[in-house]
């Protein structure tokens, strides 16, 4: 079943496989079944900086983990244990008989996770950046990452706003963020 259901009398709750993993000196563990969660949307060439030039074509495709998904459709909000993952692709335009328009490439140019974990954060939320498979350490509450969301994220840190069926529900909810509200009246 796609969506599990209660425990019935007799079952023990085990850990998700979808939760954050850690190893034993605190690194994050590469989400490996991410591909299988739910897949909440696309970008093209999306950059926060004007002033970025990449000179090659860009898809980021954002996944989140089941249970993370239910509660967000069912409150508007994301629960502890939450994990976003954004998964860079180039693009590609020549192959087989495509004639106009691009697709993603086969291979992973980078992933950016976004954990969700109040007993290890202060702050509740976390960036992971990753190259490979390897663990990953906490990219520093230094970077951009942290202020460019906390200012301009719709929900929780989080860019629902490029999110187009989660966007309605946190209109619905009311769990949209005051500075996000500003800024897009503006």
């Amino acid at each position: 079943a796609l969506f599990p259901g209660p425990l019935l009398f007799g079952e023990e709750a085990t850990t998700s496989p979808a939760a954050p993993q850690y190893t034993t000196d605190g690194h994050l563990k590469f989400p490996e079944q991410y591909r299988e969660w739910i897949y909440l949307s696309t970008g093209f060439d999306m950059s926060y900086n004007p002033a970025m030039r990449r000179g090659h074509d860009l898809f980021d495709s954002v996944f989140v983990n089941r249970e993370s998904y239910r509660a967000f459709v069912e409150t508007g909000q994301w629960p502890d244990k939450t994990v976003l993952v954004l998964e860079v692709r180039g693009a590609e335009g020549k192959g087989s008989i495509n004639k106009a328009g691009s697709y993603q490439s086969v291979s992973r140019m980078g992933v950016e996770v976004h954990v969700k974990d109040e007993s290890r954060f202060q702050d509740k939320w976390a960036f992971f950046g990753f190259s490979g498979t390897e663990p990953s350490t906490m990219i520093p509450k230094t970077e951009d990452c942290y202020s460019c969301h906390a200012q301009h994220a719709a929900v929780d840190t989080t860019f629902v706003q490029f999110y187009p069926t989660l966007l309605p529900i946190a209109r619905a909810k009311g769990t949209m963020s005051n500075s996000y509200i500003r800024e897009s009246q503006r």
